[in-house]
């Protein structure tokens, strides 16, 4: 029976991932090809195509790409475990979610002038609307990156935040894109102003997370590079700059 291959191409369009996800998977060694063309193609065959199948069945679950590798490397894997652990997630998200609508429903009566909404109640839904926006973009990525217990206490954190926090943040935001597009017509990642940048942008990170550390700065700095989603964010001030941050984070701090 001849072997059926696709190519990373093929393969995207069969599962409905993306090349740039099959490639990961390849760099993390859970999906690996089944070989390389002489044309340096990356070729699946069909043990791929089950394989990719299983690690996408897990990721429905909600399940990390660490615990999937160890499934599929390890028959001794708790997978029960892993499921009541993402069943106790689903119930927290189920919680949020309803308080999230219920917020909206108090919303959609202030605008019918049938409930009069205290600013307080619109500013715990606006830094849930802030959460579900992060995790829809960055969600994953970051998950995957820092941990779902740190993402969680970042989170909480927002949550906790009072009102003169949360404008304060968003003033300090402001002025991390006013510096950096002063210190890249400056043309210097070491400059006064990109050290100011970068100290503006490590107070505004320290709001958000439960801890900080110069690795992780620089992690996140990598992504603003890596993702195109996160380069969009700053290139969409000025182009380069998602680059021009990382580097100078990497120089002052």
């Amino acid at each position: 029976m001849i072997e059926v291959e696709y190519t990373i191409q093929q393969l995207a369009k069969l599962s409905g991932v993306t090349t740039r996800t099959l490639r990961y998977y390849d760099e993390i060694d859970l999906l690996k090809p089944l070989k390389i063309s002489e044309a340096g193609y990356r070729i699946y065959g069909s043990r791929e195509v089950k394989l990719l199948q299983q690690i996408l069945f897990y990721r429905e679950l909600g399940l990390k790409l660490e615990e999937i590798n160890k499934i599929l490397c390890d028959s001794n894997f708790d997978i029960k475990r892993a499921l009541l652990d993402h069943k106790k997630k689903l119930k927290d998200e189920k919680i949020r979610i309803e308080k999230m609508l219920l917020n909206v429903e108090k919303t959609i009566q202030s605008v019918e002038g049938v409930y009069e909404m205290k600013d307080e109640e619109r500013f715990e839904g606006l830094k849930e609307e802030l959460i579900q926006e992060n995790e829809s973009h960055y969600g994953d990525e970051i998950r995957e990156k820092y941990g779902d217990d740190v993402v969680n206490a970042s989170n909480e954190k927002l949550r906790g935040m009072t009102e003169v926090q949360f404008k304060e943040n968003q003033i300090l935001e402001k002025k991390i894109i006013e510096l950096l597009k002063e210190a890249m017509q400056q043309g210097e990642v070491q400059s006064k102003t990109a050290q100011e940048a970068v100290e503006c942008h490590r107070k505004w990170l320290t709001q958000y997370w439960p801890t900080y550390s110069k690795e992780a700065h620089r992690g996140l700095a990598d992504m603003y590079v890596a993702d195109e989603r996160f380069t969009e964010y700053y290139d969409r001030h000025q182009k380069g700059m998602a680059q021009f941050l990382r580097d100078a984070i990497y120089a002052n701090i």
